[in-house]
């Protein structure tokens, strides 16, 4: 073992004597495994990553909601329910808009990049 090991394991059994994991929070309870069988295995590691950082849950949800709405909207016939479901359309697009003015995505020259592309094959 190098020196670094060493001194982790010394801290963890300081810590174990103290008391100091008695009371965490989920203890005893079964852990929640997460099924990512539909992410392919060279891919799960970063979306792990991603999923850990809070880059992923809102910006997923929303972007499968607005793709839910643009379908809808195009195979909706009743002109008022139509405009009902534009309304909800532009607060999802609202909402996302400001997440990733939050993150700081819209920074990043390959968001630019691909933006345009994206919200061409969104609202055609």
């Amino acid at each position: 073992m190098d020196i670094v090991a060493l001194i982790a394991e010394d801290k963890i059994r300081t810590a174990q004597k103290n008391g100091e994991f008695d009371h965490l929070p989920g203890k005893g309870k079964p852990l929640k495994l997460e099924d990512l069988s539909g992410i392919p295995e060279s891919l799960r590691m970063g979306y792990k990553l991603l999923k850990n950082a809070g880059m992923l849950d809102d910006e997923k949800q929303l972007n499968k909601e607005i793709i839910g709405l643009n379908d809808m909207i195009a195979a909706c016939a009743n002109p008022q329910e139509r405009e009902a479901l534009k309304k909800q359309l532009n607060e999802k697009m609202m909402r996302y808009n400001r997440l990733m003015e939050k993150k700081e995505i819209s920074q990043n020259p390959a968001y630019k990049k691909y933006q345009e592309k994206i919200d061409k094959k969104l609202f055609k």
